[in-house]
C-alpha cells in the first residue's frame, strides 16, 4: 500500500515550504496553502524562474490567528499580524483575475529589499495555486523521483524541488500518471486526480538555496518530453472531492484499482 511520506506547504507562493505531519482538506484544499503571492511593478507574477534565492526565506503563517513570520537568511525576523487593504488589487495570474488584496505591513519591504527590486505582497483570497481551483491538490512519488535522479546522474533528488503538497512511496516509478481521471483516497480524503504537471526551471533550482544544480528539465525532454495534459510531466494534479484529514503516513489507495477488483464478482 502506498503512504504519504512528506507534506509541503507554501504559505507564500514562491518562498521556502514547511511540512506539517497532518492537514484538513477542505473543498477547495488546503486552507493558507499559498495564501500569499508576489507581483513586481508590472503587476506580473513574481516565482522562483526569476528569483530562484526567494525559497530561502523561511514562512510561518497561522491561518487563525493571521500571525505572519518570515525569517531571512541573515537571522532577522518580520512578524505580525496581518492587515489588508479595503480595496481589491486588480490582477490576474497565468491569464486569469485572482481575487487578492494587497498586505499591509513591513513583511513587503522586507522581501523587496531581499530580491533587489519592488514587490507587491499580496493575499489570495482563495489561495493561489497554479492551475486555480482543478489544482489545489498535487502529489508525486518517490519512486519518481529515484527514476528521474537515475536519468541526471544523481543518487537522489530532494522532492522539495517539485513544491507539490503529497510526496507518496510505495508504487511503481510514474504510477500516479495512471490515475489521470480517477479518485484516489488520501487519508481520510478523497482526490479527482484531472492531469500532470509540466514542469519549467525551477526544478533545476537546490530547493535550500534556489541555484540551479540538476538539469531536470533535460532529462525529463530525454525520457518524458510529452505528457497527457503537458509537456515535461512530472507529478499529478487534481481537486479534492470528499473532504478530510491527512496525516503524514497515511493510506494513499487508488480508487479505480478497487473498482475493478469489486466488479468481478
Amino acid at each position: 500500500m502506498a503512504r504519504v511520506v512528506r507534506i509541503n506547504v507554501a504559505p507564500v507562493k514562491s518562498l521556502g515550504l514547511v511540512h506539517p505531519d497532518e492537514i484538513d482538506l477542505g473543498e477547495r484544499g488546503l486552507v493558507g496553502n499559498r495564501r500569499f503571492w508576489l507581483v513586481d511593478e508590472n503587476r506580473c507574477l513574481v516565482n522562483n524562474k526569476r528569483n530562484g534565492p526567494l525559497v530561502r526565506i523561511r514562512p510561518l503563517w497561522d491561518e487563525q490567528t493571521r500571525e505572519l513570520t518570515l525569517t531571512f537568511p541573515d537571522g532577522t525576523r518580520v512578524a505580525g499580524v496581518v492587515e489588508l487593504a479595503a480595496q481589491p488589487f486588480e490582477v490576474e495570474m497565468y491569464g486569469y483575475p485572482l481575487a487578492s488584496r494587497r498586505v499591509i505591513g513591513p513583511w513587503e519591504e522586507a522581501i523587496s529589499a531581499y530580491a533587489g527590486e519592488r514587490l507587491t505582497l499580496l493575499w489570495a483570497e482563495e489561495g493561489a495555486p497554479d492551475r486555480l481551483h482543478a489544482g489545489t491538490v498535487t502529489l508525486v512519488s518517490r519512486e519518481s523521483l529515484k527514476r528521474l535522479a537515475a536519468e541526471t546522474g544523481e543518487d537522489d533528488l530532494d522532492g522539495r524541488r517539485f513544491r507539490m503538497l503529497f510526496e507518496i512511496e510505495g508504487v511503481d516509478p510514474h504510477e500516479e500518471d495512471d490515475w489521470q481521471g480517477t479518485q484516489v483516497r488520501v487519508g481520510d480524503a478523497t482526490i479527482a486526480v484531472h492531469g500532470d504537471v509540466g514542469r519549467c526551471a525551477v526544478t533545476t533550482h537546490d530547493p535550500d538555496t534556489g541555484i540551479p544544480t540538476v538539469d531536470t528539465l533535460k532529462a525529463l525532454a530525454r525520457y518524458r518530453r510529452e505528457g497527457r495534459k503537458e509537456p515535461l510531466p512530472f507529478g499529478v494534479y487534481g481537486s479534492v472531492v470528499v473532504p478530510g484529514r491527512v496525516r503524514v503516513g497515511d493510506d494513499v489507495e487508488p480508487l479505480q484499482e478497487r473498482l475493478i477488483a469489486t466488479s468481478l464478482y
